[in-house]
């Protein structure tokens, strides 16, 4: 079993001792941050789900779809303590939301990590209330580790999550706050978690009251994620994904990819499809430089292209 858990994990577990070791330090962090993982519920929707508390003026991140719809939801402590909160924006696409506790602090809170920095095996604590608030029991804790690093804003877990969960907080080792559980996975244990980079890129925006996007967990389909700006042809057998076509003004086009190019990888990354594009490409932001390899008749080549969000490049278009 030892073997067993050390397989992928970058903080390996190759004995006893270790896990001893692993056992008290997941102790320690959760001491820390559970008085500040709270229950959600909204008399107005009837939905309810988890959040975390990250300053202490009371400032709650969650998902978007726990408080979609509501102005004003209630907020129950694990010690019991019951407050209101204020509904502010949310960023559907990433599935990210806050609300704001009405009443004065200070409150228990967490400290934020950067999910940016997380790779597959690393061990991390999710925390919720599961089936809703019970006072009988505090929030459980689910130890698992992160089983891919997106696409997008998403990460995937195998820490075992039930109905109640969404919303609340994921941390990394040290306590930190590395992403809020979003969506349950065709298994309990393969769920999806909306990164806390994420939330910090729209935090202003989400602070003020402003809420956008779509709510659904295909980046594909997300309008922020980054793209090249082409229409892929019929893909190869090999996998390769010919350029049908090349969108004026967009990043591909000032990278001087033309009509006829194969797309064959991404930062050195092999592409098998144009699906497989799509997602090798989701894993990065707007402004972000990739290397993309294209072969051009009997020749190869690499072009630096910096991504662009697929709305701006939209509005681009327009004038």
């Amino acid at each position: 079993m030892l073997l067993t858990l050390s397989a992928a994990a970058r903080e390996p577990v190759a004995s006893l001792k270790d896990l001893a070791a692993l056992e008290t330090r997941t102790g320690a962090l959760v001491k820390r941050v559970m008085p500040a993982t709270v229950a959600i519920l909204s008399g107005s929707t009837g939905a309810s789900g988890s959040g975390v508390v990250v300053n202490e003026d009371g400032l709650i991140l969650t998902a978007a779809h726990v408080t979609d719809r509501a102005e004003e939801v209630d907020i129950v402590f694990p010690d019991g303590k019951q407050t209101k909160a204020k509904v502010l924006g949310s960023n559907y696409s990433k599935d990210a939301g806050m609300a704001q506790i009405v009443d004065p602090g200070p409150w228990p809170y967490v400290e934020l990590g950067e999910s940016g920095k997380l790779k597959a095996g690393d061990w991390v604590v999710a925390l919720g209330h599961s089936e809703g608030y019970d006072p009988a029991r505090t929030p459980p804790v689910r130890f698992g580790r992160v089983v891919s690093e997106g696409p997008g804003n998403f990460l995937t877990t195998d820490c075992t999550l039930i109905g109640g969960d969404s919303g609340g907080p994921l941390f990394d080792l040290d306590g930190r706050l590395v992403a809020i559980n979003s969506s349950i996975g065709e298994t309990l244990d393969n769920n999806n978690h909306a990164g806390i980079d994420g939330f910090k890129e729209d935090w202003q925006r989400m602070e003020a009251g402003e809420s956008w996007g779509e709510l659904q967990l295909n980046p594909l389909a997300n309008p922020e994620r980054p793209v090249i700006g082409i229409v892929m042809g019929r893909e190869l057998r090999d996998g390769g994904v010919p350029v049908d076509q090349v969108t004026p003004n967009s990043p591909a086009a000032k990278a001087g990819i033309r009509r006829g190019d194969i797309i064959r990888s991404v930062d050195g990354v092999r592409v098998r499809g144009g699906r497989n594009l799509g997602m090798l490409l989701a894993k990065y932001s707007a402004g972000d430089v990739v290397e993309i390899g294209i072969e051009r008749g009997r020749e190869t080549t690499t072009f630096s292209i910096e991504l662009m969000r697929m709305d701006q490049l939209a509005e681009e278009l327009k004038r």
